[in-house]
């Protein structure tokens, strides 16, 4: 079982950053393939990041590649995500997520609850 809590969200300009971290508690964070979602009132919820086991492969869509950077502290149980540059079509409720990987939500057994970046242009 793992829990995920969110952080890090706000009010932030556009071309500015945050940091968004997710900490986890469980003894199942370092076997989890970790990812960060997003989504948007009515709309499907969207990965916009994917992290491996050990960090070092990492997985980003076209639209948030460049911007976006996802990384993972096992020792701390937490996973980050870095966004550069945002923009007012980063406005979202973004979610950590623990799982077997890929970009199916389904794949993923374990949500947060979210934490809302709202970006004003």
């Amino acid at each position: 079982q793992v829990q995920l809590v969110e952080s890090g969200g706000g009010l932030v300009q556009a071309g500015g950053s945050l940091r968004l971290s997710c900490a986890a508690s469980g003894r199942t964070f370092s076997t989890s393939i970790m990812a960060w979602f997003r989504q948007v009132p009515g709309k499907e919820r969207e990965v916009v990041a994917i992290i491996n086991l050990t960090g070092k492969s990492t997985y980003y869509p076209d639209s948030v590649k460049g911007r976006f950077t996802i990384s993972r502290d096992n020792a701390k149980n937490t996973v980050y995500l870095q966004i550069y540059s945002l923009e007012p079509e980063d406005t979202a409720v973004y979610y950590c997520a623990a799982g077997r990987g890929g970009t199916n939500l389904k794949n993923y057994d374990y949500w947060g609850q979210g934490t809302q970046v709202t970006v004003s242009s």
